[in-house]
């Protein structure tokens, strides 16, 4: 079976395990996902949603973020990690949106990774999620993840992205990604994979073997 039969397979056992294929970043706005996601570098989603309440209340419009005070924002999202580069990063952005973009997150690759703090997973995310494009969002799940299937080789996040458009359709390419992240955490876990439990085991070269 090529690898491009067996994505469509995992991509189908994967819809009927976890249907609704969203990210676990809450947002209501499309910048408000864009500085979710820059937070969730180094940080668990959950602390991330716990935090952007609190940002996003205080400043609820991309103008209130690009006049707020840098100090604030660091104190607000302190508890996340990295905080100085993160908040001057979404204080640039905000800028950048407004001046640049008229305060409408892009829709392209090329002008996304123009925003500061602005990599190609997080563009991606965005493409998919906020404009409803192809898109493949590879993190720590989908390199770890891709690589036990025998879809992808290699820990290069551009590379994987690369091998994975090759194999996956464009249409279902962003829903993908959610559900092996879903799947990553609740049976495919780092440390303890429970392959027993698994409905794409029979699919994944580490467990078979083949």
């Amino acid at each position: 079976m090529d690898k491009k039969t067996r994505a469509a397979l995992i991509g189908e056992k994967l819809a009927e395990l976890y249907p609704e294929a969203i990210c676990e970043l809450t947002y209501e706005k499309d910048y408000e996902l864009l500085f979710a996601a820059r937070l969730s570098a180094q940080c668990t989603d959950k602390r991330v949603n716990q935090i952007t309440p609190v940002l996003f209340g205080k400043y609820p419009t991309l103008e209130s973020l690009a006049q707020a005070d840098v100090a604030d924002i660091e104190e607000i999202i302190h508890s996340c990690g990295f905080f100085r580069g993160k908040a001057s990063d979404i204080s640039n952005a905000s800028k950048m949106l407004l001046s640049d973009f008229g305060g409408k997150v892009p829709d392209t690759m090329e002008d996304l990774l123009k925003l500061p703090g602005v990599g190609r997973k997080t563009a991606n995310l965005i493409l998919g999620d906020i404009h409803g494009k192809p898109s493949i969002v590879v993190d720590t799940h989908c390199i770890r993840i891709t690589n036990l299937l025998g879809l992808a080789e290699g820990k290069d996040p551009v590379k994987i992205e690369n091998q994975l458009r090759e194999i996956l359709d464009p249409e279902t390419s962003g829903d993908f990604c959610h559900r092996i992240v879903l799947h990553g955490r609740a049976t495919c876990i780092a440390r303890r994979p429970d392959c027993g439990n698994c409905v794409i085991a029979h699919l994944c070269r580490h467990f078979t073997g083949e």
